[in-house]
């Protein structure tokens, strides 16, 4: 008996169910944010749809998969760079560089050392699960250290005024909160297997490999997240604090 949810109406009613139930629930409570979890809701299902369709052509092939793998790294950027600075132009494209730095020497790394067998099958989705922590812990870093910057920005020009340099002001006001982007990795890599079961260990037991080897697949997936959000959060802080990542939004 498969463990995967039948596609067919009922499916699609209990989606839609939570969806409303979530966006209800947030405009109740006046997040305001009810519209784009509705969004979100819409553009995830679409999205998974046409990469369930895309993905098998995609496997057959090694240079198809770097071609996605590519493309989830740009979208990945995109998305971090406007969270940070309000757009998709021109500064916002920095986020790039915190990802890629973060995510290209531990999958090289992994792959040179045969962990992850040199196959689409095995690249694509311990790829995506890297980029898409790199994403979201340069956003986070970068949104939190322009807010520190802005609503502490008497401590930064004190900094300048006892003749700091406009980075190392900007570091002093802004790397505490900016390290709290780690704090969702350390705790998922804490309580993994006691509060969670995440997704590559699941996913590899569900591919017919044993627990001891679903268990070592998730704890490299996730110590390698580790070290690719410390250099994606460090890299981050550098960026905003040399003023590099800047926010756009009018003030």
């Amino acid at each position: 008996m498969s463990a995967a949810p039948d596609v067919g109406p009922l499916l699609g009613l209990v989606l839609v169910v939570l969806t409303v139930v979530a966006a209800w629930l947030v405009r109740l409570g006046g997040l305001g944010l009810g519209r784009e979890v509705v969004v979100a809701a819409v553009r995830a299902t679409a999205q998974l749809a046409a990469v369930s369709l895309l993905i098998a052509a995609v496997l057959r092939s090694a240079g198809w998969t770097t071609v996605f793998v590519a493309g989830m790294v740009v979208i990945a950027a995109a998305t971090a760079g406007r969270r940070i600075t309000g757009s998709t132009r021109g500064r916002a494209w920095w986020a790039a560089l915190p990802i890629v730095a973060g995510v290209a020497p531990v999958l090289g790394l992994l792959i040179a050392s045969t962990l992850v067998p040199l196959r689409p099958v095995a690249v694509l989705p311990i790829a995506g699960i890297f980029i898409g922590g790199a994403m979201t812990a340069c956003g986070l870093t970068g949104r939190r250290a322009l807010d520190e910057l802005r609503t502490r920005r008497g401590e930064y020009e004190g900094g300048l005024a006892v003749g700091l340099l406009p980075r190392d002001a900007a570091m002093e006001v802004c790397r505490s909160a900016a390290a709290l982007a780690l704090i969702p990795a350390l705790d998922q890599t804490r309580t993994v297997g006691l509060v969670t079961l995440p997704g590559a260990f699941v996913g590899v037991l569900l591919g017919g490999a044993d627990p001891l080897e679903a268990g070592a697949t998730q704890v490299l997936v996730l110590i390698g997240l580790l070290a690719i959000e410390a250099v994606a959060v460090l890299i981050t802080l550098e960026l905003v604090a040399t003023g590099r990542l800047e926010d756009d939004r009018p003030r």
